[in-house]
């Protein structure tokens, strides 16, 4: 069973030692940007602490590295500090686990190393008790060679989010060309090949941490993330992958994994499992008696392997699990946990589509939750079994945007003009860069969009062209999803415009189409000051080379 959030807890790396103050190491003569080439993030914050995430470049042996959080931009009133060593055996990453902080404040941190400081980031711990209002970014699917990571620059000018969250595909592991061709951009991936080693792992990590709209949000925003498929090999699940082959040269699976794995949370501000059991990164967050946040894994952790969506006995095989059974009890665990203690919503965070998307017997995709009933009927029941509302799902993968009731069977037992018969609601996120199915052929949309609605009763809205994230915002009376789209990723740019918003009212479990997006917060804490990184990405791509 996974660690209960009451239990996870973290300890400050060296908090005792007698360090140097942020401003005795702000003359340097080499530059942060040689030292921090890939910026500063935070992550996984709790009530009382956050994850702090940095790297140092041009290191070799240990280095040491210091670390400050302060209440104010400047770095004035430093209220915590410590310092660590890292070195190769981490790829000179460095991650620290800040405790003693208040419970629903912004903060500001900064690492220095090698005697150089690094950019100032802003993080913000989770609130306790009432809580008003909750306002998450959600993104997913950011593929380097297909543009430019305009969805990012676009959140870091947000100031009003609690957090950001990663619902998988961070990373590509395809060699250019395969997927995307990044030459006319200089976002060629590195290594110039499929990832399948650590070296090449770590090597793509540092690439997509070098890219100057990533730092630009991660700076700004704790994030919580969790893996898909394209992290470690696409569709993959728990003993293989369809882009995985031994007899290609790629050795085994669990060797491939577990090199993903190992740079994952080298590279990414999440909590670290302090057990054996590194793949089990679903977890959860409590945002006060407003929402809990669960995070799950539809890969590595429980999945069976994908069937040919045409063998009915196989897509309804009680014994097929997406979640695991470890995984599938911390769930309902979690879900009990939220009614039992009086929180308003619970938020789902995961990857691929929950919703029926066929009628059960003529399913087209078995990758998503359609090809695992057995699984997702358990959840059903357990639902209706406990009487549990207020549950909105939150999915990435498919590159597209969507919002749809959740019912059991869409075509029985459920009406759509007023939502009886659901039991949850979904919000799909689309791509920051990845393309949709008709991103290419946006004259073919419009009608493909009629015939999904018509043939969906629980479909409230699709849009299968363009790029973008949504922003769901959550207060005691509704949860409701407004979707911002990009109008480029060839350049950078942050134009972008509202879409659709989308909300369901407390104890409806049924989507009714927003006037408008929700206002932005009043007076939100100061961004942290914006990092001068360069502008260029064919800069960014020449310094993500790992050191050894």
């Amino acid at each position: 069973m996974a660690v209960s959030r009451r239990r996870f807890l973290g300890r400050v790396a060296g908090g005792s030692l007698v360090l140097a103050s942020p401003d005795r190491v702000a003359g340097t003569s080499q530059s942060s940007r040689d030292v921090f080439t890939h910026g500063v993030a935070s992550g996984d914050p709790l009530e009382d602490r956050v994850i702090l995430w940095t790297r140092v470049s041009g290191g070799r042996g240990d280095v040491e590295v210091h670390w400050w959080v302060a209440t104010e931009p400047e770095m004035r009133t430093v209220i915590g500090r410590g310092s660590v060593v890292t070195n190769a055996a981490r790829d000179f990453t460095v991650k620290i686990d800040a405790s003693g902080l208040r419970p629903g404040t912004t903060y500001y941190y900064q690492f220095s190393g090698l005697d150089v400081p690094s950019p100032i980031g802003r993080t913000k711990t989770l609130p306790v008790g009432d809580v008003d209002r909750v306002r998450l970014a959600a993104v997913s699917c950011s593929n380097l060679p297909f543009g430019y990571f305009n969805v990012y620059r676009c959140l870091a000018q947000r100031p009003d989010l609690d957090a950001v969250l990663h619902l998988g595909d961070y990373l590509y592991e395809y060699r250019n060309g395969q997927y995307g061709d990044g030459r006319a951009l200089d976002r060629v991936p590195l290594p110039d090949k499929e990832m399948v080693t650590l070296e090449d792992y770590r090597i793509r990590h540092a690439q997509y941490k070098a890219d100057i709209d990533s730092q630009a949000m991660l700076q700004q925003h704790p994030l919580i993330a969790v893996w898909d498929d394209h992290e470690s090999s696409n569709n993959s699940w728990m003993e293989g992958a369809e882009n995985h082959d031994p007899d290609e040269g790629e050795g085994d699976w669990p060797t491939r994994r577990a090199a993903s794995v190992k740079a994952y949370y080298e590279w990414m501000p999440i909590r670290e499992n302090r057990s054996a059991r590194q793949l089990q990164i679903y977890r959860s967050f409590r945002y006060g008696n407003l929402v809990d946040l669960i995070m799950l894994d539809t890969r590595l952790t429980g999945r069976d392997e994908q069937v040919d969506p045409g063998d009915s006995a196989a897509v309804h095989a009680p014994e097929r699990s997406l979640l695991g059974g470890s995984q599938e009890a911390w769930l309902f665990g979690e879900l009990k946990e939220s009614i039992d203690d009086g929180t308003r919503w619970r938020v789902l965070g995961q990857q691929v589509f929950f919703s029926a998307q066929a009628p059960s017997d003529a399913i087209r995709n078995s990758d998503v939750w359609d090809g695992y009933q057995a699984n997702r009927s358990r959840i059903f029941d357990f639902l209706e079994t406990h009487a549990i509302n207020n549950v909105v799902v939150l999915t990435g993968d498919i590159h597209s945007s969507w919002a749809l009731d959740v019912p059991r069977d869409p075509w029985s037992g459920y009406d759509s003009a007023n939502g009886r018969g659901s039991l949850a609601v979904e919000y799909v996120t689309p791509a920051v860069t990845s393309p949709s199915q008709f991103t290419d052929r946006p004259d073919e949309a419009d009608a493909a969009r009629a015939a999904r609605m018509t043939s969906s009763p629980h479909l409230k809205f699709v849009d299968q062209v363009h790029r973008g994230y949504f922003i769901l915002d959550i207060t005691a009376e509704r949860a409701q999803a407004d979707w911002f789209f990009v109008d480029t990723i060839s350049q950078r740019s942050t134009r972008e415009r509202f879409s659709a918003g989308y909300y369901t009212r407390d104890g409806e479990n049924h989507l009714i189409e927003a006037d408008g997006p929700v206002a932005t917060r009043q007076f939100p804490a100061r961004l942290a000051p914006q990092a001068n990184r360069g502008v260029g990405a064919k800069e960014g791509v020449a310094t993500a080379i790992v050191s050894t």
